[in-house]
């Protein structure tokens, strides 16, 4: 599996048989083979992690190579005509084959929209969207525990399953709280590898996580991101 940092929560991940390209908006992609079928999964609404421009991409390639998974909350009139054979919009908690070979199962964002869990070509990827532990001082105790109870509920539903690639915010904005759900998931779900996403381009989250005690068990299957572009062979 090749994976390939775009830019804040974008990713393409290569397997065996396809691309998948994640919560895509802006930034350079690379080089695609065109007779390798193009998936492109936005996890919701948000401006920072979808755009209308995705579906240029499927111009720019062989015709029928390039297909859309969209989280419900993302409006069909997004969606040109013509693309919409090659669309399938899904809701939290639905567990189906989106197209033959890919089995994807959602879970319910603590923001908005769905994360995404996808079995293809032997491999498990697990890519959260604004599934998070979004800790924030300033909203108080209440509001913070229910955050929390919320998301480590969506965990439980993955609890246990082997995931090859894992793609988690760690978002600097949160001071105190940002390691919050990126510890939650390495320790309740984990992944053979994570990669730290929604950093804002403040990488430096990443070496913080590390440095703390709490991070020691799986602090060695944190990716280390330094820029866009960037590129990991796993």
């Amino acid at each position: 599996m090749k994976v390939t940092f775009i830019h804040h929560s974008s990713f393409l991940v290569e397997t065996d048989s396809r691309y998948l390209l994640f919560d895509y908006f802006q930034g350079e992609l690379p080089d695609m083979k065109d007779d390798k079928p193009l998936y492109i999964l936005a996890s919701h609404r948000h401006g920072d992690h979808f755009s209308p421009v995705i579906f240029q991409l499927a111009k720019k390639r062989p015709l029928m190579t390039t297909f859309y998974i969209l989280s419900s909350d993302i409006w069909k009139k997004h969606v040109p005509e013509d693309m919409v054979k090659q669309t399938v919009f899904m809701k939290a908690h639905e567990k189906k084959e989106v197209f033959p070979g890919m089995e994807i199962e959602t879970l319910k964002s603590t923001d908005e929209g769905v994360a995404f869990l996808i079995h293809c070509d032997g491999q498990t990827i697990y890519h959260s969207g604004d599934l998070n532990n979004w800790y924030w001082s300033s909203e108080g105790d209440d509001w913070n525990q229910k955050m929390e109870r919320l998301y480590n509920q969506e965990l439980s539903r993955i609890q246990g399953v082997k995931i090859d690639a894992g793609f988690v915010p760690l978002d600097g904005r949160q001071e105190e709280g940002f390691f919050l759900g990126m510890d939650q998931f390495m320790k309740k779900v984990g992944a053979n590898i994570v990669f730290p996403m929604h950093c804002w381009g403040d990488f430096s989250v990443i070496g913080r996580l590390k440095s703390m005690e709490r991070s020691k068990a799986y602090r060695d299957k944190v990716a280390d991101i330094n820029r866009d572009g960037e590129e990991f062979q796993i």
